[in-house]
């Protein structure tokens, strides 16, 4: 299943990167607007979606989809067995005692100059 969405998710990738490279712009007309042609505004026309916009907005819904259905493939087969967040939470074993010292206190006191 995870290899068929792969497929899926890279021709749809591929056909978004063909169809946005063959639509027109929006600045494409501002040449038009100053005098080098005719144009409906000044930023150009705006009609209604051309097939080629739907296209381009079904094959980006279909990408986001492809890309949710990686992502939770992923998550299923790459279980963290636990979080930072509940690593912090265990305590940390507690430090061996010290060894008892092999002088008594008084022997080391008497060491020291004064």
């Amino acid at each position: 299943m995870e290899t068929l969405v792969w497929i899926v998710h890279i021709i749809v990738a591929v056909a978004v990167i063909a169809l946005v490279l063959l639509q027109h712009g929006k600045g494409a007309d501002m040449g038009a607007a100053f005098g080098s042609g005719s144009s409906g505004s000044l930023f150009g026309s705006t009609g209604s979606a051309n097939f080629l916009s739907r296209s381009t907005a079904v094959l980006a819904t279909l990408f986001f989809l492809t890309s949710l259905a990686l992502a939770f493939f992923a998550l299923q087969q790459h279980k963290p067995a636990a979080s930072v967040l509940d690593r912090a939470a265990v305590p940390a074993a507690a430090p061996a005692a010290p060894a008892a010292p092999s002088e008594p206190a008084e022997s080391r006191a008497a060491d020291i100059p004064q």
